[in-house]
C-alpha cells in the first residue's frame, strides 16, 4: 500500500538489542494529500532510516504494510514502511568509475638483468 503526505513530526529514535543482535526504529508523523487530510503514524526500521529523506517539511511516498497483533487482549496496530521516497527529488546518480582497461599496456623491459 502507498500513502502520500507531508511530513510533520520526527518522533524520537528508539534503539535497542535483540536476539539479532541491535535494532533501530524511526516513527514519523506524515499528514495525507486526501480532501480530508489524515494524521498517520508510520515506524522505519533498520537501514531505510535515512536522515537526509526524513526532513520535516518533505513530500514523501511511503510503502507501507500494516500489521496488527493481539496483547492481553487489545489489538494494536503498526503501519510499518518498507520504502521511503522523497518526492520530487531525482534518485542519486551511481559514482561513475574508470573502465577497466581492455588493453593491455606495452611492455617495456628496463631491468639491469
Amino acid at each position: 500500500m502507498e500513502v502520500k503526505g507531508k511530513l510533520l513530526q520526527l518522533l524520537p529514535l528508539v534503539t535497542g538489542e535483540g536476539k539479532n543482535g541491535t535494532w533501530k526504529k524511526q516513527e514519523v508523523i506524515i499528514e495525507t494529500n486526501a480532501q480530508y487530510p489524515k494524521k498517520i503514524c508510520v515506524s522505519i526500521w533498520g537501514d531505510k532510516i535515512n536522515s537526509s529523506q526524513l526532513v520535516i517539511g518533505n513530500q514523501l511516498t511511503l510503502s507501507i504494510d500494516l500489521e496488527s497483533r493481539e496483547y492481553n487482549g487489545r489489538w494494536y496496530t503498526e503501519a510499518r514502511a518498507w520504502k521511503v521516497d522523497v518526492d520530487g527529488q531525482q534518485p542519486t546518480p551511481a559514482r561513475e568509475v574508470a573502465p577497466f582497461p581492455t588493453e593491455e599496456p606495452p611492455f617495456e623491459d628496463d631491468l639491469p638483468f
